[in-house]
């Protein structure tokens, strides 16, 4: 029957136009999303707030957890990425290997290599020039490849997260470039710079001292001297190359910033911030080193040397005024470091005069690894290479108490101004945290609090943050838990709600601001994320707040705790807290 034909072709076709739509709504950003049952305190990884049972998806590729809502805006799917990665790879290579094939055929004409790529330029920059490369290269222990992996747990936290931050989104110039604008030799803009590089960094080509020096000398030494002097050969190579990243960014993006590009000073000056003092600062730093390698050299010898003392040199350097300066310049630089990539990106994306320079100035052989990105983050690194080098030094000075003192005694200063360093970052960091907060809390938002007064939104600004994040508060008249962001100042904690993207303080059984004064902190028993905050007020007030995970929970204890035992309030919001009627 041609009408039950019919109606049979229909249901075929919705059935397939279903299960492509379910297929669809599985798949986003490379996730291959499944239906999930989850407890009541799991928090979405999209939007860090609570999740039901009915809308949780789970991707099994990366382990993420989300709502169904939240689908769209989550990340792409690290994992399935590198599986792409891999498989285009694989491509790619069989691809050229039957080009390669092809090739060999005596049949076949070869392509000129005009009909490939519309230049010569071009065509070196992608496959390399046959000239001789420059020499130039970073040192190993300066490699882009091996910065997220060169901090240790011991290293500051503000500048691991910095550095971790930053790692993410190293490699921008992979992306395809445009051939318009790649019309000239992008190293004629850094020529006199590049001969000059060349010029300073001839003593140390070599890998290693071991390898600069001349095979007989090298034997004559013993082997704590060796290791002795690779790594201080490995300290002056390493400092050569910074001050190498230093003048590039000087000399070539910010100089073609502002007379090419023609960019406002202050925006430039937001992207690379202290330039001018860091450089004179490491310039200084470099010209000792330098001084003392050709003061130690062997007699008729222009390569072979011995750096009996150093340690003078490094206690100078890591104390008094160089030490100020040096601590000044990298909290500023160090601060302003992820909202200067974050403003490069802006530029780069809008403007297309920039876009231009950075294509051009970053195809020649000095900026391969030397892109804006990168010198910012190297800059930001290398005061915490300094401890693991002079440590280094140190356990390989052997016989000679005067210079293990001052190694020593240096290894103690820097660490001293590293941990200096990394505390005002974060202190800054956090202030700057806190004025976002409080731009986006409603105007009109106040809470009560204990004793008749009223908080609102300028009391932030009164006092430091400690720490932040989302929790979840469990109300006493019911098993509802509420998502709550958490602010944890110097004497109080804030309990805030997130409503139209605006914060307000939330209407719930208990006020939204705690007194940290005498406060309990208390875990609950056969719950790990779960803890209990019990207020000395009259009567006392008791908190059940559960966090996203155990050592979520355990963190938020121990801040809490250490922040209680150094609260100076004697009395709670006095000076300026209003009063109600």
């Amino acid at each position: 029957d041609p009408r039950n034909l019919s109606l049979t072709k229909k249901k075929e076709r919705k059935a397939r136009e279903k299960e492509t739509k379910e297929r669809e709504s599985r798949y986003s950003n490379g996730h291959l999303f499944t239906s999930l049952s989850v407890s009541a305190t799991t928090l979405c990884s999209a939007c860090n707030k609570s999740i039901t049972a009915k809308e949780a998806l789970s991707c099994p590729t990366c382990n993420v957890t989300i709502h169904n809502r939240c689908r769209d805006t989550l990340a792409n799917c690290a994992k399935m990425k590198q599986k792409q990665q891999r498989l285009a790879l694989v491509r790619n290579t069989a691809t050229l290997h039957n080009v390669a094939l092809r090739s060999k055929n005596p049949i076949l004409k070869e392509r000129p290599s005009s009909a490939i790529y519309p230049s010569e330029t071009l065509r070196q920059s992608f496959l390399g020039s046959r000239k001789g490369r420059s020499t130039l290269s970073l040192n190993k222990s300066v490699s882009t490849n091996n910065i997220a992996g060169s901090l240790n747990d011991d290293s500051p936290v503000g500048l691991r997260r910095i550095l971790s931050h930053s790692t993410d989104s190293l490699n921008f110039r992979n992306r395809a470039m445009s051939m318009e604008s790649l019309n000239d030799e992008g190293e004629m803009y850094y020529a006199s710079m590049l001969e000059e590089l060349e010029k300073d960094g001839k003593d140390f080509e070599a890998d290693s001292w071991s390898l600069a020096v001349d095979s007989s000398y090298l034997q004559s030494q013993r082997k704590d001297v060796i290791k002795r002097q690779d790594v201080i050969y490995e300290l002056i190579q390493t400092e050569l190359n910074h001050v190498r990243t230093l003048r590039i960014m000087e000399g070539v993006f910010r100089r073609g910033m502002l007379e090419e590009v023609l960019m406002e000073m202050g925006v430039v000056h937001a992207i690379f911030p202290c330039l001018d003092q860091l450089l004179s600062i490491h310039s200084n730093f470099l010209s000792q080193l330098l001084q003392r390698r050709n003061n130690s050299l062997a007699p008729s010898s222009t390569r072979n040397f011995t750096i009996q003392k150093l340690g003078d040199i490094l206690v100078e350097q890591f104390s008094g005024q160089n030490a100020e300066e040096m601590r000044k310049c990298y909290v500023e630089f160090c601060s302003r470091h992820l909202k200067a990539v974050k403003l490069y990106k802006e530029l780069l994306a809008r403007d297309k005069r920039f876009q231009q320079f950075i294509r051009r100035v970053s195809r020649g052989s000095l900026l391969r690894r030397h892109g804006v990105q990168e010198c910012i983050l190297l800059v930001t690194q290398r005061i915490t290479k300094y401890p693991v080098l002079i440590k280094r030094i140190l356990d390989n000075t052997k016989g000679n108490e005067e210079e293990s003192k001052s190694l020593a005694d240096s290894l103690t200063l820097i660490r001293e101004l590293l941990c200096s360093v990394d505390q005002q970052v974060q202190e800054l960091e956090r202030a700057q945290r806190l004025q976002e907060i409080q731009s986006r809390l409603d105007p009109r938002a106040e809470t009560k609090v204990k004793g008749g007064g009223v908080f609102g939104g300028g009391e932030l600004l009164r006092r430091r943050l400690i720490h932040e994040g989302a929790l979840l508060w469990k109300t006493a008249q019911g098993s509802r838990l509420k998502d709550v962001h958490v602010l944890l100042m110097t004497d109080i904690l804030v309990f805030m709600q997130e409503k139209d993207q605006k914060y307000v303080f939330p209407c719930l059984d208990k006020p939204a601001v705690l007194c940290l004064q005498n406060l309990i902190v208390r875990d609950i028993a056969n719950q790990e994320r779960g803890m209990f905050l019990i207020s000395h007020s009259t009567p006392p007030e008791m908190y059940e707040l559960h966090a996203a995970s155990k050592q979520d929970r355990n963190t938020w204890m121990k801040l809490i705790q250490r922040t209680v035992s150094k609260s100076e309030s004697t009395q709670f919001l006095a000076p300026t807290t209003r009063r109600t009627a």
